[in-house]
């Protein structure tokens, strides 16, 4: 019975050892993955969002910035030679909708998708070799006029940060040496 017992408490640990490295791997991968593409706000307080509806959604409770920087670094790190990095500077967001309280009370809490709501981002980037040389920077301004019908969304996509991800993903789909 004994000899079970350690039979059984080796397997275990064998077993541990196993989860720890695969979990020791995932989270170097995980941290390899996080530092290539910088993510930062510059003066998020002042965003043309935040100067319109707080920090964070005042009426629904919502973070953007995290999502936002999120799907940046999920969409952008595949993108990126080895060694490569980018670094993205964002320094002003108006998110797709507006909030039309006159129309219900019901409503005040609502983001309403209209033409004359349109997502904006500006932006400052620099992709970087992996020698250290800059291999291209610049400063954009996003804007998605037809995001209601362009069909950059998916129909059954119920994010509600969706339009501005879209935004962000159609900047990068163009590739690294033409943004």
């Amino acid at each position: 019975m004994n000899t079970m017992r350690i039979h059984v408490f080796a397997a275990m640990a064998g077993m541990a050892l196993l989860l720890a490295g695969m979990a020791s791997a995932t989270a170097r991968a995980d941290e390899t993955t996080g530092t290539r593409v910088h993510v930062t706000y510059a003066n998020p307080q002042n965003f043309s969002e935040n100067r319109q509806y707080g920090t964070q959604d005042r009426f629904n409770n919502v973070d953007y910035l995290g999502p936002l920087k999120a799907n940046l670094i999920k969409r952008a790190t595949p993108m990126l030679g080895p060694g490569q990095q980018l670094d993205i500077t964002i320094t002003d967001i108006q998110l797709a909708g507006g909030y039309e309280p006159w129309l219900r009370l019901e409503m005040s809490h609502v983001r309403i998708m209209r033409d004359r709501y349109p997502p904006r981002i500006d932006l400052q980037f620099k992709w970087i070799g992996s020698d250290g040389k800059v291999l291209r920077e610049g400063s954009r301004k996003l804007r998605n006029l037809g995001y209601l019908y362009n069909g950059m969304v998916s129909p059954g996509d119920n994010d509600s940060l969706r339009y501005d991800k879209a935004l962000l993903d159609n900047w990068l789909r163009r590739g690294l040496h033409k943004l």
